[in-house]
């Protein structure tokens, strides 16, 4: 009888434990259910480096969809994961190393899903020799890449320097870097490094993007190493903090930076020394880097009284602006992110329009934070909205097909940027259609050495 007894009540306690993980289950798949189905709006995929899933490898532990910090990139369907939302993808790579089989791997998206790209090498080298590109303009956006392109291209023109033996000339530097964004500040500490006689150029201030970017705006979410400093230990990174570094780099005596120098032109003389050309100065280099960015120009709507200085396309410090009425344009992060900044400056009315029926492309923390700001009443969100008209103190809207006057005192315009791409091709480099999968399976790579040697060192720069 006692056994019987017993029996029962290890029975009735293993169904309690498994109806609690049938009932999570469940719950689970009604989640990645959902989530298929919003991204079925999506059918273009992924846009740049993105996990790929070998279903036969693949046990369906689910670590990988626990680990993203985009939200619901990949969800467990069929007991398999899959990618539900692969343009929220960024590229951060920790579901490949958190899948404890290897069946994830890092690619890019086809190229037949892009435009043209500019030609490059492995080596980051253009169709001109000596000329190179790194950054966001070649391909993979996240910082944590532009840092390491920018390490890994001095060290390439140091091995080609010493191989060539080549003896220094009067007036002409080893090597000259277009930008001071992160690709071009960690070029920048390689050279120092390495000794090398180098100059900077930077069109408007250190910092590029990342200056411009909303207060306390995630610029990182994985450990970096900079050249001279060591790695930041920090998984996440703010705005703020990477600043503070920018600066203690412009601290440097011998961190030779010129700002408000924008490249009008390079060209390369008889002997292959790079003429590179700004408004009031022309340098002489044997090798060129190019670290620009790919936001470029802003893009403009094309809309009458685009042109008022009321009407602005960069949001530096939200705390600036007061009491104001002010219409946000567009419906990525940098809008979203702008809205929810400038809502919360005391007496500030925010409107937020987008042509979009609804957010679709931005992160998933920011899609709560704007939730929630939406439901407070902190920001009001116009969907299937364009602006017709700016004036000096209104904008004329197009709402669902009628017009209304909404008054304002400043527009910020977020409807992403022009590409340098015409510049590139007036100094000759050469485009094509490019296939970055074993670039950005390298990039993919390291990052998981990285993270195993940061592991392993325990000191680090913080």
């Amino acid at each position: 009888m006692d056994t019987l007894i017993t029996i029962v009540i290890a029975a009735a306690v293993s169904m309690f434990f498994l109806r609690g993980y049938l009932k999570g289950l469940k719950k689970r798949d009604e989640l990645a259910r959902n989530a298929a189905e919003k991204g079925k709006v999506f059918s273009d995929g992924p846009r740049s480096q993105h996990p790929h899933i070998d279903t036969n490898q693949c046990i369906g532990c689910g670590t990988c969809t626990t680990v993203c910090p985009e939200g619901d990139v990949l969800a467990m369907l069929a007991g398999k994961a899959a990618i539900v939302n692969g343009h929220k993808c960024i590229g951060h790579s920790l579901c490949a190393e958190a899948c404890p089989v290897g069946a994830i791997t890092m690619v890019m998206a086809t190229p037949s899903m892009g435009a043209d790209m500019p030609y490059m090498t492995q080596e980051y080298e253009t169709s001109i020799e000596n000329l190179f590109i790194i950054g966001e303009l070649g391909g993979l956006a996240l910082i944590k890449n532009a840092v390491n392109q920018g390490r890994d291209c001095v060290n390439h023109i140091m091995r080609r320097r010493a191989a060539t033996h080549l003896s220094a000339l009067p007036g002409v530097y080893d090597v000259l870097i277009v930008g001071a964004g992160p690709a071009g500040i960690s070029a920048s500490l390689r050279a120092i490094e390495n000794k090398l006689n180098y100059v900077t150029l930077e069109q408007d201030e250190v910092g590029g993007t990342v200056a411009k970017y909303p207060r306390q705006k995630l610029v990182m979410t994985s450990p970096v190493e900079f050249p001279m400093y060591g790695k930041f230990k920090k998984t996440e990174l703010s705005k703020e903090n990477l600043l503070a570094f920018w600066v203690m780099v412009l601290n440097r005596a011998d961190f030779n930076c010129v700002t408000n120098a924008k490249v009008e032109q390079i060209a390369r003389d008889e002997d292959g020394i790079f003429v590179v050309t700004t408004a009031t100065n022309e340098y002489r280099a044997r090798a060129v880097i190019l670290a620009l960015g790919k936001t470029g120009t802003p893009r403009k709507l094309g809309v009458p009284g685009e042109e008022l200085p009321n009407v602005m396309y960069r949001l530096i410090e939200a705390d600036h602006y007061v009491n104001k009425k002010i219409l946000i344009v567009g419906g990525g992060d940098s809008a979203v992110e702008a809205a929810m900044g400038l809502a919360n400056q005391p007496g500030n009315k925010v409107t937020l329009c987008y042509r979009g029926a609804q957010f679709s492309r931005i992160k998933d923390r920011n899609s709560k934070r704007i939730e929630d700001c939406m439901r407070s009443g902190k920001v009001e969100v116009l969907f299937n909205t364009n602006p017709v008209e700016f004036t000096a103190d209104s904008t004329v809207l197009d709402v669902h097909g009628q017009k209304r006057e909404l008054p304002n005192d400043f527009v910020w315009i977020f409807a992403g940027g022009v590409p340098p791409y015409d510049f590139l091709k007036k100094i000759g480099i050469r485009f094509g259609m490019r296939d970055m999968t074993q670039e950005a399976s390298s990039e993919a790579r390291r990052t998981v050495h990285e993270k195993k040697e940061l592991a392993k060192a325990g000191t680090a720069f913080a």
